[in-house]
């Protein structure tokens, strides 16, 4: 079984990005550009899914879901 993917095309005037650009890249936050940093952790296969199946059913992003979670426990002082 072979599986078939197709890619999209750039949309016109949309720089293209270096790997290292999409990974230190900026994100969009409430219309304002914020500069983001990869954050990789090993959480064990259950939990992954349980936050991947709740986010899913509240139709939120995990990265949206999580950084919430780390905003509440460590705020701005």
């Amino acid at each position: 079984m072979t599986k078939k993917v197709s890619f999209g095309v750039k949309p016109r005037g949309q720089k293209a990005t270096t790997p290292d650009e999409w990974v230190t890249g900026k994100g969009n936050e409430n219309g304002q550009t914020v500069e983001t940093t990869r954050f990789t952790i090993d959480i064990p296969t259950e939990l992954h899914a349980r936050i991947k199946s709740q986010c899913a059913l509240k139709k939120v992003k995990m990265r949206e879901e999580i950084q919430a979670l780390l905003e509440k426990h460590f705020p701005v002082q």
